[in-house]
């Protein structure tokens, strides 16, 4: 293998060998400010998923490492986030308890399928898949979770246990045990969480007026998550609220990610084989969006196939090393970007001091206050939150509106896996019934020019005898026949036409059930008398016409350009000359 095909599947030989002290600088600062960002929320998303703390912190170190090794991106930073989290929980919970051995291993094979997938995706080239969700899918969905994951920490910070994979379930079982609400609990919830609001807003321009610098004070404000956790952890152990109730971590292993290895029980595979797939997209679709909006920055390059690659190894990594799924998240990686990571090395670097942290840091938190980490939780994910989104489909697209809507309602209502199912099929399905009924037009000449415009749009001129439509769309299966019923309905109304023209610009492709469409179309108009031609065919659609019978069978001729087309057949047509049609552009 050369030198060049290794480094295209290991991007770090690229930058490696550029690499210098003002980029080790730059990363070096942008890991000391993710790794103080990144050890309370990894802490908290753990606990979202249903696993011990540690977890989320494993989840941290071996990822991002093999990330910076075969990942584009030169700002994501990998690890658990919230949604991903969820639908962890989700996926294993009905068939491990929670805390149980049996609960860990199911999430380390559900992190090791979700490697391998994304590996699998990333060889074959076959990042395309994730097209098929459409983004107002995925941003009502990401809305419905984040609805979803807030309501599920609701009763941390109450201190009351609540259950339930649906938001009607959750908010009964929250009602149902209102009555053993801890005050002391409550109040720490609330603090904290109006603490971390208070943070992202008010935290930095407080900082500027006590003269701080604008970068150490966004350094500083964006610590605020580390100054909630130290401050209510102080509190507990200084007035032992401990003994009043107030849940707390408690003890956590203390040292590296231990080895650890998935199941490869079939039955087990096979209940996780739909979950993990599921989650290998969305996060991959989450990742990609982030990594390419930040790479435009600075215009730099992002190859998503190598992304599910890097991806996929980073998967893998956590589930042989005690972690549970992971992608790219949105706030870690704009932090990692704006505090000026150059390289994937920050990751790399903050791994390292998350492994401090893992190392040496762990005994600090026992008494950290689970309702502390359930208000950094509730802080991060009340932003993915964003119902605009369903003015803005309203507003532009009834068909994006149903499908934002009906996604929110099944996730919301049905649990994240039934969401995220429908609005795969809803993005599909979308897809489909755009594409089955063609946008065609009938066109004209306009008048003085060479262009052609729909007839219903435009003042332009028409030929009695000449029908010319426009086929705004690759004819496939699913459209051929919509296509057929068109022309055929459009002769039967108009008993001169003598000439069909059928303008292919907008055509990329033909398959064989639109190849037998045409001939069917060719046949019955040479029946009927009118003669049918093609024009302004693009060369691979000419290539494949040319691979079949139907070129020779067509009873007109293919033309290179429209105008050619209406030349030639106007003149030859009848002695009257095509006239203005006056019709009120719409």
């Amino acid at each position: 293998m050369t030198f060049k095909t290794l480094s295209a599947y290991m991007p770090i030989l690229r930058w490696g060998r550029t690499y210098d002290r003002q980029a080790f600088s730059g990363d070096l600062l942008a890991a000391v400010i993710v790794t103080i960002m990144l050890i309370p929320q990894s802490l908290a998303y753990a606990m979202l998923a249903g696993l011990p703390p540690e977890a989320g912190l494993y989840a941290s170190i071996a990822p991002i490492i093999l990330y910076a090794i075969f990942g584009t991106s030169r700002a994501l930073a990998v690890g658990p986030v919230a949604v991903v989290s969820l639908m962890t929980a989700a996926a294993i919970s009905t068939i491990a308890d929670q805390g149980s051995m049996g609960y860990a291993i199911a999430a380390l094979t559900l992190a090791g399928l979700s490697g391998v997938m994304l590996l699998t995706l990333g060889l074959f080239k076959l990042g395309f898949l994730a097209n098929f969700l459409s983004h107002p899918v995925i941003a009502g969905f990401i809305t419905a979770s984040g609805i979803l994951i807030a309501a599920s920490q609701i009763k941390h910070v109450l201190g009351i246990s609540a259950s339930g994979d649906t938001l009607p379930e959750l908010l009964g079982s929250i009602v149902e045990n209102l009555g053993e609400t801890n005050l002391v609990t409550l109040a720490i919830g609330l603090l904290a969480t109006a603490f971390l609001f208070w943070v992202r807003k008010g935290f930095k321009p407080l900082l500027r007026r006590l003269g701080l610098g604008p970068r150490p004070a966004d350094m500083v404000a964006k610590a605020g998550p580390v100054f909630a956790v130290v401050l209510t952890t102080l509190a507990v152990w200084g007035f032992r609220l401990d003994a009043q109730g107030v849940s707390i971590v408690g003890a956590v292993p203390q040292g590296l990610p231990p080895l650890t290895l998935p199941s490869f029980s079939p039955d087990l595979i096979g209940l996780l084989v739909l979950p993990a797939f599921l989650i290998s997209i969305i996060g991959f679709v989450e990742s990609i969006s982030v990594a390419q909006t930040l790479a435009a920055k600075k215009r730099q390059r992002i190859d998503p196939d190598q992304e599910l690659i890097g991806l996929g190894a980073a998967n893998i990594g956590a589930a042989f090393t005690g972690g549970y799924p992971v992608t790219g998240g949105f706030a870690r990686s704009v932090v990692n970007f704006d505090a000026g990571a150059e390289t994937p090395a920050a990751g790399a670097f903050t791994a390292i001091g998350l492994g401090i942290a893992a190392l040496a840091l762990t005994p600090l938190i026992y008494f950290l206050p689970i309702a502390t980490l359930s208000a950094t939780i509730i802080v991060a994910v009340l932003s993915l939150v964003d119902f605009s989104i369903l003015k803005r489909s309203w507003s532009y697209s009834k068909p994006d509106f149903i499908a934002v809507a009906a996604t929110m309602l099944f996730t919301l209502g049905m649990g994240v896996e039934t969401g995220v199912s429908a609005g795969v099929i809803l993005s599909i399905g979308l897809h489909l019934y755009r594409t089955s009924r063609p946008h065609i037009a009938e066109v004209g000449l306009v008048p003085g020019t060479q262009h052609f415009r729909n007839i219903h749009r435009h003042k332009v001129l028409t030929d009695p005898g000449l029908l010319t439509i426009r086929i705004d769309e690759s004819l496939y299966f699913a459209n051929a026949r919509f296509l057929e019923d068109y022309v055929y309905d459009r002769l039967a109304a108009e008993g001169s036409i003598h000439d069909v023209i059928l303008m292919c610009s907008a055509i990329n492709e033909i398959d064989l059930s639109a190849l037998e469409s045409l001939e069917a179309i060719n046949h019955r108009l040479g029946e009927m008398g009118v003669t049918l031609h093609l024009s302004e065919l693009k060369g691979p659609v000419m290539d494949g016409l040319k691979k079949s019978t139907f070129l020779e069978a067509l009873t007109g001729q293919v033309f290179l350009s429209q105008y050619d087309a209406w030349v030639r057949l106007v003149s030859q047509s009848s002695d009257v000359w095509p006239r203005p049609v006056a019709v009120p552009s719409g």
